[in-house]
């Protein structure tokens, strides 16, 4: 299996998200400042960098788990899946892809972190607000990299998008 996390900027949410899935971060612990800036790619992508697929390890089942940005497209990852399901007839693979949608679980706060510290260069006002925003939602990315996880083993469909609306994940990860 593969799991892909995306977002707009693929450098906050869905860097915490490929943590809380490989087990580098405490599920459900609160998170200190330390832990959420020594994650890999959290707060390090710049808008350059969106549409790079980026891979940050091997899950404890051996899936592999990547992060990207797609920005504002809407086509974006449906164009990789239709993609991926292209390669998959040409070459016979049973590999199974997942993208996990992490966006529902940007707090304000870490919006206006993002602006200011990855679009305007003003960290001493970006990584405050990026971190009190990655402590409201880390609960709440945790469930979803749980939630994503049972879904992929639970579905047959050889690629799965997961749009992770905001309501189911306020109702369920409280």
């Amino acid at each position: 299996m593969i799991f892909i996390y995306n977002d707009y900027g693929g450098t906050h949410t869905t860097a915490l998200a490929a943590a809380y899935h490989l087990k580098k971060l405490p599920a459900y612990a609160e998170l200190t400042k330390e832990q959420i800036l020594n994650v890999q790619y959290f707060n390090k992508l710049k808008t350059s960098d969106m549409g790079k697929i980026i891979f940050h390890g091997l899950d404890e089942d051996g899936h592999s788990v990547y992060t990207v940005g797609r920005g504002n497209s809407k086509i974006f990852v449906p164009g990789l899946k239709e993609m991926f399901e292209i390669l998959q007839k040409k070459n016979g693979t049973e590999e199974k892809l997942i993208f996990s949608n992490t966006s529902p679980t940007v707090p304000l706060t870490m919006t206006f972190g993002g602006f200011f510290s990855r679009r305007l260069g003003i960290d001493f006002i970006g990584v405050p607000l990026l971190v009190k925003g990655a402590k409201q939602a880390s609960a709440q990315i945790a469930y979803l990299v749980e939630h994503t996880k049972e879904m992929a083993n639970n579905s047959t469909e050889q690629v799965l998008i997961i749009d992770n609306n905001e309501e189911f994940l306020v109702t369920s990860a409280n």
